[in-house]
């Protein structure tokens, strides 16, 4: 259990749970009603809508390999290690702020669904730039 609690554990933790996040992207169309939603639109808008969604969930799988299979590495202080755990801090951390800066709460707000996605991708994406942030900050003070 305390190799769950040490920073590699963390971070290969957080590389399992950004794969998954990339999996549920196969199923997340029809769980928030995209078919419906996007019926009324181009064929464009649907194509480059279901193009960003397939994009957006690989990226999430493949930067969540990245920690779940090289935890070692990219602790072990490397310039490449360090270059990617900035790269993860920030663009996670961005995400972090989305959360809150770019999606309305008029999305959530008086739906239980909505309102427990909410705060659990709010505490999903926290503790996710923690993880990566506190690795970077491990390897930058040696």
């Amino acid at each position: 259990m305390g190799e769950l609690l040490g920073m590699e554990g963390q971070l290969r933790l957080v590389g399992l749970a950004l794969v998954a996040m990339g999996a549920v992207h196969l199923v997340l169309p029809r769980l928030i009603g995209w078919p419906t939603d996007l019926a009324g639109t181009s064929l464009l808008t649907r194509q480059v809508a279901g193009a960003h969604l397939f994009f957006v969930g690989l990226t999430c799988v493949l930067l969540g390999l990245l920690p779940m299979f090289l935890a070692p590495e990219l602790l072990a202080g490397g310039r490449l290690g360090t270059a990617l755990l900035a790269g993860q801090t920030l663009f996670w951390g961005i995400r972090w702020v989305f959360e809150f800066a770019v999606f309305s709460p008029k999305l959530w707000r008086g739906d239980r669904l909505r309102t427990t996605a909410h705060v659990g991708l709010s505490v999903l994406w926290t503790w996710v730039t923690v993880v990566f942030a506190t690795a970077l900050v491990s390897v930058l003070a040696g």
